[in-house]
């Protein structure tokens, strides 16, 4: 591979380089580079989020640099304040020591474990000593901290922010020192603790690391992140045939995002699929390749064949029609009754239509026969329902 070919590889599907001269300098002295990515162990599973970034770090083990996966036990008891409009409550030791140990077996479904160094923070801050932290914070400025977006505005409307919070960034900063990080990578919420690394290194004498910014992948509502809380996450342990199931619930403009930052198909042969679907294959034979590639990545071929027949079968052998509707809903937190769903989506004409399906046993939701009238579909959801053997719709919660 050449290095242009290398140098777009690299930046496939990347929100942000900084800098990007100073990533070509590193590409072209021809040595392996140190690739740092940092998880908090939150909690025990992974998403198909959590491996945009893994995705980048096998990339950059396929042109011959060493991927170091960070497991952020010391920052996970501080608790991540980005993006939040209040003190994060902070982990326990034990909660922390029982997630990261799921970590290192998930990983490795994406990463070549020769290539891969896992490290815990905790091996150089329990280290630390009261005096060293002080020093550590002493290279940093409140107003610099301040200058975060989400800090800024829990000071602007008066929300407290919690000492330890700021110290946080720092931590994550001070991690890039102690292993002297060549590229850092993060989602784009991120991005100001990636500098903070930039910085400290500069402060210790180091050259200062690449910067790489990832998006946030969308969940299945294709709005909101990727989230467990918001129930609209695909977890890589999942089961063969739901993680098939979520897939084809996306609708076909987030498929083509999935592709770019999950799939490890060239981009000339997702470009192909696109032209396809343009000339009138049909976008469901498509996300049928992408539910077979990802299901295989995490559980086997055999897997992804069984899941694939497996959904036919739930449709009734290819029943989904190819210009099925997909309809967004907004809903609060209680979430939407089952027969609004399905007059809003305009599978009946009245929610007394729809309640009399459901007890005719006329109304399914991603293939299952729904049967409790009171059902309430939440944030998140994404799905597709189905009334009576011709009325469909690819419905989206949010």
């Amino acid at each position: 591979m050449t290095r242009f070919e290398s140098l777009e590889l690299i930046k496939r599907g990347a929100e942000e380089i900084l800098v990007e001269s100073a990533l070509v300098e590193c590409l072209n002295e021809g040595r392996s580079l140190r690739i740092k990515a940092g998880f908090d162990p939150t909690a025990p599973d992974l998403h198909l989020g959590h491996t945009v970034l893994l995705n980048k770090l096998r990339q950059f083990q396929e042109l011959g640099h060493e991927a170091i996966f960070l497991i952020g036990d010391f920052t996970g008891m501080i608790g991540d304040p980005t993006g939040k409009n209040a003190t994060r409550k902070p982990l326990s030791r034990d909660e922390v020591i029982e997630n990261a140990e799921t970590y290192e077996t998930q990983i490795f479904k994406i990463l070549d474990p020769e290539k891969t160094l896992v490290m815990f923070n905790s091996s150089w801050m329990n280290k630390m000593d009261a005096a060293d932290l002080i020093q550590l914070a002493a290279k940093h400025t409140v107003a610099r901290m301040l200058e975060r977006e989400d800090f800024s505005k829990r000071y602007s409307s008066g929300q407290a922010i919690a000492i330890h919070e700021f110290i946080y960034p720092l931590v994550q900063g001070y991690d890039s020192v102690a292993l002297n990080a060549d590229v850092e990578l993060g989602g784009t919420d991120q991005k100001f603790n990636l500098l903070v690394g930039r910085q400290l290194q500069e402060a210790y004498g180091q050259r200062p690391q690449v910067v790489l910014t990832m998006p946030i992948l969308e969940g299945l509502d294709g709005v909101q992140k990727m989230s467990k809380s918001l129930n609209n996450y695909i977890g890589i342990t999942e089961a063969s045939d739901d993680m098939f199931g979520k897939l084809m619930s996306i609708s076909d403009d987030l498929m083509w995002r999935y592709f770019e930052l999950l799939s490890f198909r060239p981009m000339t042969e997702i470009r192909k699929l696109k032209r396809e679907m343009g000339e009138g294959r049909n976008p469901r034979d498509i996300k049928f390749e992408l539910g077979r590639e990802l299901v295989t990545r995490f559980h086997s071929q055999r897997d992804a064949d069984c899941a694939q027949e497996n959904f036919i079968a739930r449709f009734q052998k290819g029943a989904l029609p190819q210009d099925m509707p997909e309809v967004s809903l907004l809903t609060a937190d209680e979430g939407i009754p089952i027969a609004n769903v399905l007059k809003d989506a305009g599978l009946t004409s009245s929610t007394s239509e729809a309640m009399r399906m459901i007890r005719q046993g006329a109304v399914r939701i991603d293939g299952e026969r729904i049967a409790d009238p009171k059902l309430l579909l939440m944030a998140g959801t994404s799905c597709v329902c189905q009334v009576g053997k011709r009325r469909f719709a690819q419905v989206v919660i949010s």
